[in-house]
């Protein structure tokens, strides 16, 4: 059997904390812990994906892949210098600026180059269909909207990987289905992708592998079937227990 290559990213006890200060009177911030102890493997073409309840910790570590926050606790390993990109409501855009300059500004910080950019920028108002607010700051943007500009950047960007939090199922259903079909796409190349998401259905259509993480914790890592068929388990127990407890005797 052939050597399994090495990681692109590795995650080994990552742990991240919250704070923040309950009132200015407060002596001390109150410390929230998001994530405890995540540890697993990112491979390089893999479709890997993140599943777990809301709350769980996935859009926080979608984060910390991303590079937006720093861990507090634990080691993430980049196997060399990547840009990374993640899909999610607003996130790296400057409300200020129109989607025309963000769309250049995403770029750019992804390492394109500024006319790589401004060539693409036409197919990222097409794909958005944002028409005349994409001269327009993005604070004027309805959620929707957002996920519509920060979906087409990256489709034009290319990024090694990509990073889709299960916020992308709004707007109109037409907008959806294309979305869907370009993500599609993106899972049957040889992109790095990883998808988070609380729905087992999705992850078993889309992924190869998965992890579960519950809680800030890692809990199971392994092929879709396994993990989702488990993951489900715990979701049918936990249910049934809420039924016995509100039933009367």
């Amino acid at each position: 059997m052939a050597d399994q290559p090495p990681p692109l990213i590795s995650l080994r006890n990552v742990a991240l904390c919250y704070r923040y200060q309950k009132s200015i009177f407060a002596r001390h911030k109150t410390k929230i812990w998001a994530l405890h102890d995540i540890s697993f493997d990112l491979f390089e073409g893999e479709k890997l994906g993140i599943i777990g309840r809301n709350g769980s910790g996935k859009s926080t570590l979608m984060k910390i892949f991303a590079k937006i926050f720093e861990p507090d606790g634990g080691a993430v390993t980049y196997s060399r210098p990547l840009h990374v990109q993640l899909l999610s409501l607003g996130v790296g855009f400057e409300g200020s600026l129109s989607g025309r300059e963000n769309a250049v500004l995403n770029g750019l910080l992804l390492g394109k180059s500024r006319r790589h950019m401004l060539s693409r920028l036409e197919n990222i108002k097409d794909f958005s269909e944002l028409g005349e607010f994409f001269e327009m700051p993005v604070t004027t943007y309805s959620s929707g909207m957002s996920v519509r500009l920060g979906f087409s950047v990256a489709m034009e960007t290319e990024p090694e990987v990509l990073l889709i939090d299960e916020v992308l199922g709004v707007g109109d259903a037409r907008f959806m289905a294309k979305s869907q079909q370009a993500i599609r796409e993106k899972f049957s190349s040889n992109h790095t992708v990883v998808l988070i998401s609380h729905d087992a259905a999705t992850i078993r259509k889309m992924c190869t592998r998965v992890v579960w993480i519950e809680k800030g914790r890692t809990i199971m890592e392994g092929d879709v079937e396994t993990v989702a068929s488990a993951y489900e388990a715990a979701l049918n127990a936990e249910n049934l227990h809420a039924v016995h407890e509100l039933r009367p005797d």
